[in-house]
């Protein structure tokens, strides 16, 4: 009954936020994202207090901290979904519904990746050792992706395979699937976005299906907590998506989450020990990591990479370059709606602003980036042009003309 009461209401919560959210395109107001995403996150919290009343101080702590973890990696995809839905030139107004449906398809997908690495976690105990492993080249991988140009764009398996075998026009109509194009019956860009939102969130769940393992071993915890991690990341997209830019070292706080989270896996792993070239096959006596020194370790870390994302020069140089370049590209190759396409503008001239205030050093190395100073003039000039033709309802700024 309980199974049937959560998946009950996780279903209606989707449903709910298709009929009255998603279904009429529109730009969600920053005040609106925020409610919106306040609601989700109290939902989540009121949750794990029942998990701690009714189940307990121990399986409060599993859910809480499987819960942050799922949150945190939530956050780190919303970067690959800001590309994505670049990379597709998917209007603002429409990107709500691309992403309520590849998180649909995604969490129906990660239930059966969690009822699946339940059931072999329960018959091999080696699983531990196989998770844990995955976390740890993870890690690594999150590391080394660092130094990557983030503006390149995503371009993993599901995409390649769904660009072959999708025949889609070039062009959006409005948010329809299909659409009529020389006589014939096509798809529109907006199906293989959503197969790429999807499929790329499902490829998310092989690191984080089995990082949550690694904190709760309680099949109804585990997807509880995936739930509602996922179900609140479509507003959230739209509250943090000017500040998504300036958590600059969040994948070094990633990367040491799950670190922390695979090693607990490995000594666990050694605590149940039956691999017969391990120790003969017997169990090795090693500490393992608490839940609770988890959950504060997770907090911990992911308090300190904010800070000093936030804080850090570079990072504010390096953020403001990468946003202005995407506005700019915005503005000129995706939004042509005049309600929104000003908003776009004038984004773009705060982002101007920000680097106008960094210090030299960082403003000289912007102003040697010709590709990105080019971009921000046809932006002004693309600006100028919409105004005297009425596709964009207010006038620039008295003097911005990119260069500085």
């Amino acid at each position: 009954m309980l199974w049937l009461l959560t998946v009950l209401g996780i279903v209606g919560l989707l449903l709910f936020d298709f009929f009255f959210h998603v279904r009429k395109a529109h730009v969600p107001t920053l005040g609106e994202a925020a409610r919106w995403t306040a609601i989700y996150v109290s939902i989540a919290l009121l949750f794990g207090l029942g998990v701690t009343i009714f189940g307990g101080g121990q399986m409060g702590a599993e859910y809480f901290a499987g819960y942050v973890t799922e949150e945190a990696l939530s956050v780190d995809n919303l970067f690959v979904f800001l590309l994505l839905l670049s990379s597709f030139k998917v209007p603002r107004a429409d990107q709500q519904k691309v992403l309520l449906v590849g998180i649909a398809v995604s969490l129906a997908a990660r239930t059966g990746f969690i009822f699946l690495g339940a059931a072999l976690i329960n018959s091999f105990a080696w699983v531990f050792y196989l998770f844990g492993l995955i976390l740890l080249l993870t890690a690594g991988n999150l590391l080394r992706e660092q130094g990557r140009d983030d503006d390149e764009t995503p371009d993993n398996f599901v995409i390649r395979v769904a660009r072959r075998f999708l025949s889609t026009s070039d062009v959006y109509d409005g948010d329809k699937l299909f659409t009529d194009q020389d006589g014939r019956r096509v798809m529109t860009p907006m199906l293989l976005v959503m197969v790429a939102i999807g499929g790329t969130d499902i490829l998310f769940a092989l690191d984080s299906i089995p990082a949550i393992f690694g904190l709760t071993q309680n099949v109804y915890l585990v997807f509880t907590a995936t739930a509602f991690s996922l179900l609140g990341l479509r507003q959230l997209y739209f509250l943090i998506d000017g500040l998504l830019d300036r958590l600059v070292y969040l994948s070094y706080g990633l990367a040491a989450i799950l670190a922390l989270i695979g090693v607990k896996l490995i000594l666990h792993a050694m605590h149940e020990n039956n691999v017969p070239f391990i120790n003969d096959g017997d169990p090795i006596h090693a500490a393992e990591i608490s839940t609770g020194l988890s959950l504060t370790l997770i907090v911990g870390i992911l308090t300190l990479t904010v800070v000093v994302s936030l804080l850090s020069p570079k990072g504010r140089a390096q953020t403001s370059v990468a946003a202005a370049r995407r506005r700019a590209l915005e503005f000129l190759d995706i939004e042509s709606d005049p309600n929104y396409c000003d908003e776009i503008f004038h984004r773009l001239l705060d982002e101007e602003k920000q680097l106008s205030q960094l210090p030299e050093r960082y403003r000289k190395r912007v102003r040697a980036q010709e590709e990105l100073m080019a971009l921000i003039r046809r932006a002004h000039e693309e600006h100028t042009a919409r105004v005297a033709d009425g596709r964009c309802f207010a006038p620039a700024d008295p003097g911005s003309d990119g260069t500085r």
